[in-house]
């Protein structure tokens, strides 16, 4: 983080809420996501009591995927969504590798390549995250408008290295003004912060420096998605992955591998110079949000493999955390995953390893609070976890990775406060940060070893044979979190095919033993300020980054019919 200043935070706000409401909240739809989230609390004297949270939106790939070809299946999966499509590409790709046994003989350049478009993919996702979809929950844009620019130019030169200029402020105050002015707010008009709101604390310089990068970032998050079209061929929807390998010969000149160092490094710029800063002066305000929306225990597959097949190979390590407790991380266990269905709208009430995962749904109402959710309810070891950057980022904490060690320290310091800090709704906005700021400095080395490697080593995938029968899963350490495809192959068609996704582990409804979500469970307790503008749950809620679009598909309410289309 060589672009950003470290300075102490202020001293932190009492967190306000409405002592004198007590009933239901709705937030449907819950804006500012992929796909359509509705979460319903109760709270009394002014606190969160209880909490549902329901995915609207059917799951159906699994039933697409039955009788098709494995290799198709990266094809449909990457498609669930228009953001992390990679990432299902990879699951997919991956799950097909280990059932025909070909993972254990990838060539270094593939398993090179496929991290080098991951990385990319955390550095779009995250900032796209930070600035579009989770700051409008603490930065109040219009409020920009009353702010001095040489007062904001001063306070952005004192918490990052890149030099801001007052006239350059100015001109963002200039847009802005002409967007109040035509009363055609846009993008801005879905969050709470119109007229006021006694939960935002930036004052007008800071929320017109957050602005501006706001504004700039809709540009600089271009750059990190063409990353991933160098290797990818497109973005989304990228064209380059394959069972035993990668396809992209043409890519691997020096010309591309430059092209693509280029935009990697001034992405990565972006992240120092303002990502960080900003992270740390939104943070250093809202301090009180370290004691608000944390959970337990959390689950991480890990992320970017020093050898294909060895999950203990990666970078970002796999790991287990109950209750808070650091000092004690546990290997992942594929076994000891579940999915339970007692609470969501498919038929049974069974409770079954994904191997043996059985998607049957069953449409029961709206408002039914049994069954409330097209999400089933992923367990480990019987337990609601957490998946995503936190779960990444304490993992590697606990494990003493240094990189990661290194910046979480750094963050902490300079917000003077603790380490149990992380276990919060703040906790959690910031291992995104943190996060990105470690894998875009990795990212250099790795594609220095591809250089490397490619003197010598010009192979990039290698042949296999379709078997009658076998099984296997991709385990992907996404920027969400944990997501895992499972397929069983019969014939040489797919059989059985189910996706594990992050949404579900951190989103899904409760389980047969009752036990909440991750999402339900850090909701639990917040303090609301304003019932009818609830800014409060949506700070928490996007902070997991939710994305139900891996649930699309289409079925009819009333007959529960699964309807099936075929594209001439």
């Amino acid at each position: 983080m060589s672009g950003c200043k470290a300075k102490s935070g202020p001293a932190v706000v009492a967190t306000p809420f409405d002592k004198n409401y007590s009933g239901p909240v709705i937030v449907d739809p819950l804006t500012r996501i992929e796909g359509h989230l509705k979460i319903e609390v109760e709270v009394e004297n002014g606190k969160v009591s209880n909490v549902w949270s329901s995915s609207q939106l059917f799951r159906g790939l699994e039933i697409i995927l039955k009788g098709r070809d494995p290799r198709d299946a990266q094809h449909f999966t990457q498609r669930s969504c228009g953001v992390c499509t990679y990432v299902h590409a990879l699951a997919s790709t991956r799950a097909v590798d280990n059932a025909v046994g070909v993972d254990k003989k990838l060539p270094k350049n593939a398993r090179l390549v496929r991290n080098l478009v991951m990385a990319s993919q955390y550095l779009h996702d995250h900032i796209v995250h930070f600035y579009h979809l989770h700051a409008l929950d603490w930065v109040d844009v219009v409020s920009g408008l009353q702010a001095d620019p040489v007062k904001a130019a001063k306070l952005a030169n004192s918490m990052s290295s890149r030099q801001t200029k007052p006239e350059d402020l100015k001109a963002v105050q200039e847009k802005l003004k002409a967007f109040v002015a035509s009363n055609q707010l846009g993008i801005f008009t879905n969050a709470y912060f119109l007229g006021g709101h006694d939960a935002y604390y930036l004052n007008p310089e800071e929320n017109l420096v957050a602005t501006a990068h706001y504004l700039e970032a809709l540009h600089l998050q271009v750059k990190a998605a063409s990353a991933m079209a160098v290797f990818g061929a497109k973005n989304p929807h990228t064209q380059f992955t394959i069972v035993g390998g990668v396809t992209c010969y043409d890519s691997l000149t020096p010309e591309r591998i430059k092209e693509f160092k280029q935009l990697q490094a001034e992405t990565k710029k972006f992240v120092d110079e303002c990502y960080i800063p900003d992270l740390l002066m939104v943070a250093s305000k809202y301090k009180d949000w370290a004691g608000i929306g944390g959970t337990h225990n959390f689950l991480s597959f890990g992320e970017f493999p020093e050898i294909e097949h060895d999950i203990n190979s990666r970078f970002i390590p796999q790991g287990v955390i109950m209750n808070r407790d650091l000092g004690t991380v546990g290997d992942f266990d594929p076994k000891s995953i579940k999915e339970d269905i007692s609470h969501s709208w498919y038929k049974g009430n069974s409770s079954l390893h994904p191997y043996d995962g059985v998607t049957d749904p069953q449409y029961t109402s709206y408002e039914d609070r049994d069954r409330y959710s097209w999400m089933k309810a992923p367990r480990y070891k019987g337990e609601s976890v957490e998946v995503g950057p936190l779960a990444h980022v304490l993992t590697a904490y606990a494990k003493g990775v240094k990189p990661f060690v290194d910046t979480t320290d750094y963050v902490l310091n300079a917000l003077g406060v603790d380490k149990s800090a992380l276990f919060s709704t703040l906790g959690r906005t910031a291992a995104r940060g943190i996060e990105t700021s470690v894998v875009a400095a990795e990212m250099q080395k790795w594609v220095e070893n591809l250089e490397d490697n490619l003197k010598n080593d010009k192979a990039i995938c290698i042949d296999w044979e379709m078997p009658d029968e076998a099984e296997g899963v991709g385990f992907v350490g996404a920027p969400r979190g944990a997501l895992s495809h499972w397929i069983k192959i019969k014939d040489g068609k797919i059989e059985n095919f189910q996706l594990v996704v992050p949404s579900t582990w951190n989103l899904g409804p409760r389980c047969n033993q009752n036990k909440m979500s991750a999402v339900e469970e850090a909701l639990m307790g917040t303090p609301i300020a304003d019932p009818k503008r609830p800014v409060e749950i949506l700070r928490t809620v996007h902070s997991y980054d939710p994305c139900i679009a891996c649930g699309v598909h289409v079925i009819d309410a009333r007959t529960n019919e699964v309807h099936k289309f075929k594209v001439l």
